[in-house]
């Protein structure tokens, strides 16, 4: 994937964050009724969890100051069924190895986690998830170059306005970052002012 150079990223969960479990589908504690979920895209026959997606979490997901990527076992169908659903466009996805509990050894790492460091490519990246551990955090924070946030949200409750205050104020520090380092390295290439031989 790409350098460090660029926007943070954002790898997103559907179960759990997107799609809560442990409520009344009717009834999410923030937001609007479920019910009140985007159109269905032609030709989908529904699932019926995805009544628990609140369409208002795309326009707050793409209001973020990051690159959105799928990082959920919905592989194509996070495209396909829940982008269209909550507005999000089409957007890249991490793909996983075929037995993904291959990938998840005797240390305790989530099975996704070397993945997404490795999708990363050292850019700061912000991973939004219902199964992060300490473990995780502790093996992101000793092979990522870059900076990292691993946010666990609440699978019974899915996203709230916590969450995304959470996220965005991360983002924000993030990329004010970037943009002070990238300054600060043009101002260290400027080429010397000229010796007029004077002490």
């Amino acid at each position: 994937m790409n350098g460090a150079a660029g926007r943070p990223l954002l790898f997103l969960d559907v179960d759990g964050p997107l799609i809560p479990f442990g409520i009344d589908p009717e009834r999410p504690p923030d937001g609007p009724p479920a019910c009140q979920a985007g159109p269905e895209p032609p030709g989908v026959s529904a699932n019926p969890l995805l009544a628990r997606l609140d369409p208002e979490h795309g326009r707050r997901l793409s209001a973020l100051p990051c690159d959105l990527v799928w990082a959920t076992t919905w592989m194509a169908d996070a495209n396909d069924e829940i982008a269209p659903r909550i507005g999000l466009p089409e957007l890249p996805l991490v793909t996983w190895p075929d037995s993904p509990e291959d990938d998840e050894g005797l240390d305790g790492l989530h099975w996704k986690t070397r993945g997404l460091v490795e999708w990363a490519a050292g850019r700061a990246f912000v991973w939004v998830d219902d199964e992060i551990t300490d473990r995780d955090q502790a093996w992101v924070s000793a092979h990522h170059r870059g900076r990292a946030l691993l946010h666990r949200v609440d699978h019974r409750r899915g996203l709230t306005d916590e969450d995304f205050e959470v996220i965005g104020r991360w983002l924000a520090r993030s990329w004010s970052q970037a943009r002070d380092t990238k300054a600060s390295c043009r101002r260290s290439r400027r080429p010397a002012a000229p010796h007029d031989g004077m002490p």
